[in-house]
C-alpha cells in the first residue's frame, strides 16, 4: 500500500469515511478532504463506549455526536465497544465495521492524526487487507501553525478530557483558543497530539450551524479529568 506522506495529496479512488473523534482535528481534516482534496465523504466512523453511551476518550454524549453529524450532513457509523476494551476486542469490532463499509463501496478511511508514527503505522497495518486505504489530510503539519490556522478558520472546540500529569486539571471545560494555547506548559503539543487533552468541536468550516452545548460536571476518573457537556435546545 502506498500512502502519501507530508505535503502529498493522494489519488482518490472512491468514497471516503472520516474517522470522527468529535474533536477539532477530525473536524478540520474533514474540511480539508472536502474543500481542498475534493473528496466524496460519505460518513463518519466513531467508536462509542457502549455502557456509557459516550465517545471513547473524549467522553462526549451520543446526542451531541448526532448533532455534529447533522451539522456536517453525514451519517454516523457507530462502533460500540466495551469499557475497558482489550486491544483484540477493539480490533475485531473495527475490522467488522470497515469491511462492512468496503462492501458499501467505501474505499478510504481518513484520520486526523498529525505526527505520531506508531499510530499511523498501526492504522495502515489494520487496513492492509480490508480494501480500504488510509488518508491523513493533516499529516506532517507544524502543529503550532496548524492550531493558529484552525482557530483563524473558525474551529471552535472545548476541552472535554485532560491528562493532569502534563497539563493543569483546570483546563478541562476550557475553550481551545489562542489564550489556552499560550497557557500550555512547555513541551505540550498545541493540538494535544500526544494525548495531553481531547476536545469536542462546536463549530468548524463546513458546519451548517454551530453545535450548542453548556458545561456540566467535571470529574476525575481513571487518571484523567473529564468535563461533561450538555446539549442545549
Amino acid at each position: 500500500m502506498s500512502v502519501p506522506r507530508a505535503g502529498e495529496r493522494p489519488a482518490l479512488v472512491g468514497p471516503v469515511v472520516m474517522a470522527w473523534s468529535s474533536g477539532k482535528d477530525s473536524a478540520y481534516a474533514l474540511h480539508v478532504l472536502r474543500a481542498q482534496w475534493g473528496a466524496e465523504v460519505v460518513g463518519l466512523l466513531t467508536t462509542m463506549n457502549e455502557s456509557a453511551g459516550r465517545v471513547a476518550m473524549h467522553a462526549v454524549r451520543e446526542s451531541l455526536l448526532q448533532r455534529q453529524a447533522a451539522a456536517v450532513a453525514l451519517p454516523l457509523h457507530l462502533v460500540r465497544i466495551p469499557s475497558p476494551c482489550p486491544n483484540e476486542t477493539y480490533d475485531a469490532a473495527m475490522d467488522v465495521a470497515v469491511r462492512a463499509l468496503h462492501e458499501r463501496g467505501v474505499r478510504h478511511v481518513a484520520f486526523g492524526d498529525l505526527f505520531l508514527e506508531d499510530i499511523r503505522r498501526y492504522r495502515e497495518e489494520r487496513l492492509l487487507w480490508t480494501g480500504l486505504t488510509p488518508l491523513f489530510p493533516l499529516w506532517g503539519r507544524d502543529t503550532a501553525e496548524l492550531a493558529r490556522e484552525m482557530q483563524a478558520d473558525g474551529v471552535r472546540a472545548t476541552l472535554t478530557c485532560v491528562d493532569p500529569r502534563v497539563v493543569p486539571a483546570s483546563l478541562a471545560g476550557r475553550a481551545w483558543d489562542a489564550a489556552l494555547v499560550r497557557e500550555l506548559p512547555p513541551g505540550v503539543d498545541p493540538c494535544g497530539e500526544r494525548g495531553e487533552f481531547h476536545t469536542f468541536v462546536t463549530d468548524a468550516p463546513g458546519f451548517a450551524a454551530p453545535v450548542t452545548a453548556e458545561p456540566g460536571v467535571v470529574v476525575e476518573r481513571d487518571g484523567f479529568v473529564f468535563a461533561d457537556l450538555l446539549p442545549v435546545g
